[in-house]
């Protein structure tokens, strides 16, 4: 068996080791990652993968995902409004919706198709300067309006949080966001702190490394 897939299923045997209940959806993060490297994990029967950019995501998934009618690949990294038309026609998923005028291209763009993207609300969790994502002061505001104004499919929340010891408390506080408006996923941990993040209800978990391996 390929080293990917065993990867892929070492890290489903941790995530069953440390819930009890449903184990959360592993999205493989392949970007950068060449399809001769994907190609073991797609022939396995996993479905959900990830990528940060539009154009890469575009060579890479489109003829692909023609002849595996079933993958749903993720768009994770930040969208420009710019990207939107090309990102609605490719991905299945949009983990980084943090403004209003992306909220607004994106609904323009997938009426164009008659298509419906599943779409996370990016939180920045930790306050942080640097990161893009809805205040959390601000998210019930920006959900009630993609959702009224740009019937928008929200289905969750997203975030990255700081890199800290105390990386529990920002799951923890997502979660208790996710109960606080209607949409119940939750897209959060990557490759070094999944366990912690289904620990705290995470139902997407994003990782690349522990399944591919470092990147060049």
């Amino acid at each position: 068996m390929h080293n990917v897939v065993n990867n892929l299923i070492t890290i489903k045997e941790k995530l069953q080791l440390n819930n009890s209940g449903k184990i959360p959806n592993i999205i493989a993060v392949s970007k950068t990652f060449s399809i001769s490297d994907i190609s073991p994990l797609i022939n396995f029967g996993h479905i959900h993968f990830g990528e940060n950019k539009v154009q890469e995501a575009i060579e890479k998934w489109t003829d692909i995902k023609n002849d595996f009618k079933s993958i749903k690949l993720h768009m994770i990294g930040k969208l420009q409004s710019n990207k939107a038309k090309q990102a609605v026609r490719l991905f299945d998923y949009i983990h980084s919706l943090d403004n209003l005028k992306l909220a607004e291209k994106i609904s323009v763009e997938q009426k164009k198709i008659k298509k419906n993207v599943k779409i996370f609300i990016q939180v920045n969790i930790g306050d942080e300067n640097q990161k893009s994502g809805i205040d959390i002061k601000n998210l019930k505001d920006f959900y009630n309006e993609c959702i009224n104004k740009f019937d928008l499919d929200i289905i969750g929340l997203m975030c990255i949080p700081p890199n800290t010891n105390d990386i529990k408390n920002y799951f923890a506080k997502m979660k208790n966001l996710s109960n606080e408006i209607k949409p119940k996923e939750l897209s959060m941990g990557m490759s070094n702190d999944f366990v912690e993040a289904s620990q705290n209800g995470a139902t997407f978990i994003r990782v690349g490394s522990k399944i591919f391996g470092n990147r060049n």
